[in-house]
């Protein structure tokens, strides 16, 4: 069983934190690799008698039986039953029942905000709903990281230039375009002071997977500025109206939305003149608009700003920022690159 140390924990690289859920032989493997493909490398699949495979920007090879990577199934490790049960043992503190609603959705999030997906046998209730899995056959685990300063192209488009107020931002791409980092630095800026106008704000961060703060024991584990205040593990449209009526944010940061109930909330903290920070997934705007409840929102002219990110070059690619009536914004052609870039 592992034990998580929330200092230790705040203080290592993500790397570090997925060793101690991966089996001894495993983690070792992963040690003895260049640090600089582990510094591409964004996910690490267990797949149950299939080679342990290694998926990032420029990464899509398997963990050699020996040593290095391999792009040959057959001198590949291959995942057995007793690392995937290692590694839920690890991911659960082995106690599956103690995260039995974030498996019903198909995965957990661990300290550092690294989810892990799972794949197996779904248990249902009578009325059809997903109630836990069984039998896992595959496991996920989804690295995250930490990119300070990931925000600072958008700097000039996030605030109201005449009253320097916070403007209302969704960040929209498909999975792994680095959505949840952009969002979190965003939240930093705004808590620590560091956008060029306005001074700072407070914050309240809706946190309902524990990935944007990456919480342990209540504590956030990234960086999110000193006016920040993280309601972890929390729904998010109930989160939303607790943290507009109870901590009185500037702004209210979540991951996400794509319910009637997020729509709702978003609705009444735009009302309240709450700015909002959030992401949902889709490849443009107009995909977006076609989910339900979301077309709502832009006729509102909730968001103010709509950013698109993409792979192209890389996770963090900003191909547009649009405005409320989905209209780019002028001088911001050179956006067009990573955000996380050096």
């Amino acid at each position: 069983m592992t034990v998580w140390s929330r200092a230790s924990a705040a203080s290592e690289g993500p790397w570090a934190q997925v060793y101690r859920v991966c089996p001894p032989d495993v983690a070792l493997r992963l040690q003895n690799l260049p640090a600089a493909v582990l510094e591409r490398v964004e996910e690490l699949r267990f797949r149950l008698h299939q080679p342990l495979h290694l998926c990032g920007a420029g990464v899509d090879q398997f963990l050699h039986r020996d040593h290095g990577l391999t792009t040959r199934a057959d001198e590949a490790l291959l995942a057995t039953e007793e690392h995937l049960e290692r590694v839920i043992q690890g991911v659960t503190q082995a106690s599956l029942y103690a995260v039995e609603d974030e498996i019903r959705r198909g995965f957990v999030t661990m300290p550092g905000g690294h989810r892990v997906g799972i794949a197996g046998r779904a248990v249902l209730y009578e009325s059809g709903a997903v109630r836990s899995f069984r039998s896992i056959s595959a496991v996920n685990i989804r690295i995250a990281r930490e990119h300070v300063g990931a925000a600072e192209p958008l700097r000039p488009l996030v605030q109201d230039p005449k009253v320097q107020s916070p403007l209302s931002v969704l960040i929209l791409s498909p999975p792994q375009c680095g959505k949840t980092t952009l969002l979190r630095d965003l939240a930093r800026m705004w808590s620590e002071g560091a956008l060029a106008q306005g001074g700072p704000r407070k914050v309240a961060v809706v946190d309902e997977r524990s990935e944007i703060a990456g919480c342990l024991e209540g504590v956030p584990q990234f960086r999110l500025g000193p006016r920040t205040d993280v309601l972890d593990a929390c729904p998010k449209a109930e989160g939303m109206l607790m943290a507009i009526r109870s901590l009185s944010p500037d702004i209210v940061v979540t991951d996400e939305i794509g319910r009637r109930q997020d729509a709702d909330a978003i609705l009444e903290a735009a009302n309240a003149g709450v700015a909002v920070l959030a992401t949902a997934h889709a490849r443009t705007l107009e995909q977006w608009r076609g989910r339900p409840h979301m077309e709502e929102l832009y006729r509102a002219r909730v968001f103010d700003r709509f950013v698109i990110l993409s792979r192209r070059r890389g996770p963090g690619t900003v191909e547009a920022v649009l405005d409320a009536s989905g209209l780019p914004v002028a001088g911001v052609a050179h956006l067009s690159r990573r955000t996380d870039a050096p």
